[in-house]
C-alpha cells in the first residue's frame, strides 16, 4: 500500500530529493579528497553497501568484474535499492546515487574503507564517473536507470524479473583517476576486512 511521501522515514537518504546538483559539483571539483586512491577507492565505496546488505542478512556475496574498457561493475545478492510507490501511485527508489549518504558524508568520523580513507556514499562513485548504470532486482519489481557525473539521464527502465535480488552498479571512472589499477590480488587482499560478505574478483583485462 502506497504511503504519503513526506511521512518515509529518513535513514541513509533523504526522500524528497531526487538530485543534490550542488552536492555533486562538490563532489567533481575535489576528487582528490573523495576519491584519493582513484578507481580502487570508488570500488570500496559500492563493495561498503554490498557489505552493509550482507551484514544486516546472514551473509552475502559480491562480484567484482574488471572490463578490458576501464570499467567495473559490482553485482551483489541483497535485497536491491528500496524502491517504493507514493500516494500517487509513482514509482520512487532511494535517490543513493545523486544525493549525499546521511550517515557519512559531512561526518569526520566517517568509517574507513580497506584502503584507510573515509567512506562517504554511493554518490561519491556517480559523480566521479563518466557514465554509471545502476540495475537492481527487488521482489516489488527490477529496473535499470543510468547515470552521467551523477545525473540521472534516463528514467527507471523496467528490466524482466529473473527470480533474483541484488544490486549491479556498472561505472566507467573520470580518466583522471584510471591511473590507480590494482590487480585482482590487490583486490580480493583488500576486501578482507568485510567478514560477512563474501568476495569473487572477475578480472578480464588484457595481461
Amino acid at each position: 500500500m502506497s504511503t504519503p511521501r513526506a511521512a518515509w522515514r529518513n535513514t541513509t537518504h533523504d526522500w524528497a530529493s531526487t538530485v543534490d546538483l550542488d552536492h555533486l559539483e562538490h563532489i567533481r571539483q575535489n576528487p582528490a579528497a573523495f576519491a584519493p586512491r582513484g578507481i580502487l577507492h570508488l570500488i570500496f565505496e559500492v563493495v561498503a553497501y554490498a557489505a552493509d546488505e550482507a551484514e544486516c542478512g546472514n551473509g552475502g556475496h559480491c562480484r567484482i568484474t574488471l572490463y578490458p574498457d576501464g570499467s567495473v561493475a559490482i553485482a551483489d545478492n541483497g535485497r536491491g535499492t528500496d524502491t517504493r510507490l507514493d500516494e500517487h501511485g509513482r514509482i520512487v527508489k532511494k535517490p543513493v546515487m545523486a544525493t549525499k549518504d546521511l550517515r557519512f558524508f559531512d561526518h569526520p568520523d566517517a568509517p574507513s574503507l580497506p584502503d584507510t580513507h573515509p567512506r562517504r556514499g554511493m554518490s561519491v562513485v556517480a559523480a566521479l564517473s563518466t557514465w554509471l548504470v545502476h540495475t537492481n532486482r527487488r521482489r516489488n519489481g527490477s529496473w535499470t536507470q543510468r547515470y552521467e557525473h551523477g545525473v540521472p539521464t534516463t528514467e527507471l527502465q523496467p528490466i524482466a524479473d529473473d527470480h533474483t535480488t541484488g544490486t549491479t552498479v556498472h561505472f566507467m571512472a573520470d580518466r583522471s583517476l584510471m591511473a590507480s589499477s590494482s590487480t585482482a590480488d590487490d583486490l580480493a587482499r583488500l576486501t578482507e576486512p568485510w567478514p560477512h560478505l563474501s568476495v569473487e574478483i572477475d578480472d578480464r583485462r588484457a595481461t
